[in-house]
């Protein structure tokens, strides 16, 4: 069992993770598997790449695979202004965008992506989160697939970060509300 930071709570087992994940495969089959042209599914690194690598082998229609680079928060625990590392990839015009995330916290960086997306020339983009962060307030973006919804709190695993670490737990674990920074 790995040291995880002290007093973390388990919020999804690997199990849920997994179901959660197929929820999200199925909800996308059945809305994308009769496109034409095939769908480009765009990947937010480095969260979304966990969820990814489990979303993907279970989609049964044709897609491309590409990434773009953006984020908030770096090592940090708050997010702070959106830094790209790697920008939208060419050849996005007249294309159904399926954009891959780890969690929808404020929305601010998605929102930012699809609408990139859109400039760029995408005919649609439809947003698939492994979490959605239930804040109890409106968001600048909804995702259209969401794998599990979490309490307002900092998460970790499956994708989310703790300070750069804790991407590879299979689980999702919240950190105790006073090591929130």
């Amino acid at each position: 069992m790995p040291v995880l930071p002290p007093r973390a709570e388990l919020l999804l087992a690997p199990e849920g993770v997994a179901a959660a994940v197929t929820r999200v495969a199925d909800a996308v089959n059945a809305a994308l598997a009769s496109q034409s042209i095939p769908t480009l599914a765009l990947v937010v690194m480095r969260g979304g790449l966990i969820f990814a690598g489990h979303l993907l082998p279970q989609l049964r229609f044709p897609v491309d695979v590409d990434y773009v680079d953006a984020t908030r928060y770096g090592a940090a625990t708050h997010g702070g202004s959106l830094t790209w590392r790697a920008g939208i990839p060419d050849q996005i015009g007249g294309r159904t965008v399926l954009l891959i995330d780890d969690i929808l916290d404020e929305g601010l960086t998605l929102a930012a992506v699809r609408e990139k997306l859109l400039e760029a020339g995408a005919a649609k983009v439809l947003i698939a989160v492994f979490a959605d962060k239930d804040l109890q307030r409106v968001k600048p973006v909804t995702a259209d697939f969401v794998g599990v919804t979490l309490p307002n709190r900092y998460v970790f695993g499956f994708g989310m970060d703790v300070r750069g670490q804790w991407r590879n737990l299979p689980a999702v674990y919240a950190l105790a509300q006073d090591q929130q920074d």
